[in-house]
């Protein structure tokens, strides 16, 4: 049970699959918003690492200037001992571990002066060799762990020629990456909503631009479910071209339907004719005696046949020209009220009444209205033939298949029985009139039109008789 399952929504996973790859929609959407996601990211990528050179750049240009301050207030007091002449302006210097520090190491490397926000502590910078005013930029660790970045240089004094001090300014990045990570979380949420304006953007932009396809859509389902004749609608110029096209096969379809109506006719004129003649000489010999009655009875049953053969295959003829017209359609809630009112003056001594629903009232038949008659009058007949009271005609579009039912409450037909009916010829009462036709004559006209009929139990207690195109 479980593999059956598991096959069962495997195949319609598969199936929904197949259908979305084959959706314009669905691919202009997805193409569209891949390449909007793409953009972004790469736009959000490039934007973050611009800023951190940016913000890194400034950093550093922030530390250069109080090195710059620092080497102009550095000088040496009478006993040669490095002195600042004037105190660093940035207040920080003076908090203890507030992140940005100076000091003065001699030439050995050994500190001479620090910040007052070192305290106890001592910047371990490399000890490479600067030339005199030149900078140099070092990424360090601090002694809590932290990471600074120290820019440093070397000074010289004109009257101590033999010696030189390295000044060092050190400031943590931890500001530069938390002002970074902010810019980070307000660029993706600046760009997540820029992502959901244009993902609506592009989505109103594809339902507004294949918004024609649907109104031509439309068009075909009135093309063949209803009265037109063409398509008609203001559609874009885009595809207006397809239009005219699609109309001139409609049009060219009307024609041959015309045409083959008309070389229909010519033959059943011709044919019919000579067969009524020749019917009409038989039955005139037929009491002969003798071997002429035999010839004569023997040609008028022949001559029978052929005509019930040639009506046929004029009635084929004539309803597969009409499928093949897609333009063609009858209104159904007319034909059926002629049907009614021709059955109750048939059966007028039965008292018979009719209940004629059509959901909706519009509803059309895609075919000649000769052949809606004769499937629904051989129906309604048979039902009338059966029927006690009543007679139910309801017409309906279920899973968007047209629907015929006519139902009756006579004593209905048990299962082999509806299979024999349908059979040509087969009569189950030989008391009612009728000729034993009228199902199978109904059953091939719905099977030419790709329609099915099948009789069954009708909540009335007779026979319900069901066609579906």
């Amino acid at each position: 049970m479980t593999a059956l399952l598991h096959g069962v929504f495997r195949g319609n996973w598969r199936a929904e699959i197949s259908s979305l790859r084959r959706s314009l929609r669905v691919r202009l959407l997805l193409g569209t918003l891949l390449w909007i996601t793409i953009a972004l990211v790469t736009a959000g990528f490039v934007l973050t690492s611009y800023f951190r050179e940016y913000a890194a750049s400034q950093f550093e240009k922030a530390a250069q200037i109080h090195l710059d301050q620092l080497a102009a207030s550095f000088d040496l007091n009478a006993q040669g001992v490095p002195v600042l002449r004037t105190p660093m302006t940035d207040p920080r210097f003076l908090r203890p571990l507030s992140g940005l520090y100076w000091q003065v190491n001699d030439a050995s490397g050994t500190d001479l002066m620090r910040s007052r926000s070192l305290w106890d502590n001592v910047l371990a910078v490399p000890g490479d060799q600067l030339a005199n005013g030149e900078l140099h930029v070092h990424a360090i660790r601090g002694s809590g762990g932290e990471d600074l970045m120290v820019v440093e240089r070397t000074v010289h004094i004109a009257d101590r020629p033999g010696q030189h001090w390295r000044l060092v300014v050190a400031a943590d990045v931890h500001e530069l990456n938390h002002t970074v990570g902010d810019w980070t979380k307000r660029l993706i949420l600046f760009l997540l909503l820029l992502f959901v304006s244009l993902a609506s953007a592009a989505v109103a932009q594809v339902l507004i631009g294949l918004a024609p396809l649907r109104a031509l859509q439309t068009a075909l389902k009135r093309l063949s479910g209803g009265p037109l004749r063409r398509l008609e609608g203001d559609f874009p110029q885009e595809v207006q071209p397809l239009i005219n096209d699609f109309n001139s096969v409609l049009d060219h379809s009307v024609r041959v339907v015309k045409r083959a109506r008309t070389e229909a006719g010519d033959i059943a004129h011709a044919i019919k004719t000579p067969l009524a003649v020749m019917a009409n000489a038989a039955e005139h010999d037929r009491n002969a005696s003798g071997p002429a009655g035999e010839l004569a009875g023997l040609v008028a049953d022949q001559v029978s046949t052929l005509q019930k053969q040639v009506e046929w295959r004029l009635r084929r003829a004539r309803a597969a020209a009409t499928t093949e017209a897609p333009s063609i359609s009858t209104p159904i809630e007319p034909v059926v009220t002629q049907l009614v009112r021709v059955m109750e003056r048939i059966h007028v001594e039965r008292g018979l009444r009719f209940d004629v629903r059509i959901t909706p009232e519009d509803l059309c038949f895609r075919g000649e209205a000769q052949d809606l008659q004769e499937i629904l009058g051989n129906l309604m007949d048979n039902a009338c033939k059966w029927a006690k009271l009543l007679v139910c005609v309801h017409v309906s579009v279920v899973e968007r298949k047209l629907t015929i039912m006519v139902d009756d409450d006579g004593p209905g037909l048990n299962p082999d029985q509806r299979e024999a009916v349908m059979q040509r010829g087969i009569r189950l009462d030989e008391q009612v009139p009728g000729s034993g036709l009228g199902l199978a004559i109904a059953k091939d006209l719905v099977s030419l039109y790709e329609g099915q009929i099948t009789l069954s139990e009708s909540p009335l207690g007779g026979l319900s008789a069901i066609v579906k195109f």
